[in-house]
């Protein structure tokens, strides 16, 4: 490794060192609830703007992910169809509800938001109308980022029954660069990722010990296509991108 590498990777290591005891609390409440629901037959939505939609895919027929996830997606708010359109709309009031209506989100269900600025229109949108249709609500986002932006206006925190402080730092870079003032290194996917995926492993073991863990295969190991048709024909009902 070169010596900048080295620095990203130390950053990283040590970030998900501290966030693995700082969000332990909110990991256990936010395994309890999505247990709680999975074992009513309930779903797990999970939104997200920008590059943090992202995350919203990661869960979604996953190779060792849970069926019970859907990733609530739509071009205009993501980035591959235009990344600077893309900023607009996430920061557009009234946006999220017409995409909301094409998903059975109903009472019971998990809805998980991610922000890592926790300050833009469409998130904040999206939790409001997620405890709307009696959902619990479980943020991921920047609790400093979005504290040192917010001016005065809601933050996706104080909208959320569960907040998963993702520590990521206001504009999310981590390493200067020698000699300059820009920064590079985001680590909020990264570390994303890897907190819900630890939440998801905690709901797995419990489903697992009931006797129903709807886990996906990797579609190259044997029996998986087996597996996996009849978990998509299970859960397919509730979720458009199966």
């Amino acid at each position: 490794m070169t010596e900048m590498t080295d620095r990203y990777f130390d950053e990283l290591i040590g970030r998900l060192a501290t966030l693995k005891r700082d969000v332990a609390d909110a990991m256990a409440a936010a395994a309890d609830a999505i247990t709680a629901a999975a074992r009513s037959d309930h779903r797990v939505y999970v939104f997200g703007t920008g590059h943090s939609h992202v995350m919203a895919e990661e869960m979604h027929y996953r190779a060792g992910g849970l069926a019970i996830t859907v990733p609530i997606l739509a071009a205009p708010i993501m980035l591959h169809e235009g990344a600077i359109a893309g900023t607009v709309y996430e920061r557009t009031e009234g946006i999220v509800r017409p995409i909301f209506d094409r998903y059975d989100i109903r009472p019971g269900d998990v809805l998980i938001v991610i922000s890592n600025s926790g300050v833009n229109a469409a998130p904040l949108e999206a939790a409001r109308a997620g405890r709307e249709r009696g959902c619990t609500v479980i943020a991921m986002t920047s609790v400093a980022y979005s504290t040192a932006t917010a001016e005065g206006r809601d933050r996706l925190a104080d909208l959320a029954d569960i907040v998963l402080d993702n520590g990521a730092p206001p504009g999310d870079a981590v390493i200067a660069l020698p000699g300059s003032d820009q920064m590079v290194g985001p680590v909020s996917t990264a570390v994303g990722v890897t907190i819900l995926n630890a939440i998801f492993v905690d709901v797995a073991a419990r489903l697992a010990s009931d006797g129903d863990a709807p886990i996906y295969l990797s579609a190259n190991m044997p029996g998986a296509d087996e597996v996996n048709q009849k978990l998509v024909e299970r859960f397919r009902p509730r979720n458009p991108h199966l």
